[in-house]
């Protein structure tokens, strides 16, 4: 009497059971990964400087670029061609 109070699980049942637990796992492990991409990203991303930082640094290397292209443009007109003229 007690056993056809509780039915055995059919496989049917079973796979049903597993089709939820497998959904269940392959959620959870989503998760994570993404839990764990996201940490490294930040992790990377903290090395990068700000925007504020990197247009400063910008403005630094175009003003030292545009200094150099005239001394550039000063020595070409003082020595044209890098020939040297000396005094016999």
């Amino acid at each position: 009497m007690l056993f056809n109070r509780y039915m055995a699980l059919t496989t049917q049942d079973l796979k049903k059971i597993k089709a939820i637990v497998e959904e269940v796992v392959e959620l959870k492990l989503e998760e994570k990964l993404e839990e764990k991409l996201e940490e490294k990203l930040n992790d990377k991303l903290r090395l990068l400087p700000t925007r504020d930082e990197f247009l400063t640094k910008m403005d630094e290397v175009m003003g030292e670029l545009k200094d150099t292209r005239e001394e550039q443009t000063i020595l070409q007109d003082i020595h044209p061609n890098n020939i040297h003229s000396f005094a016999n």
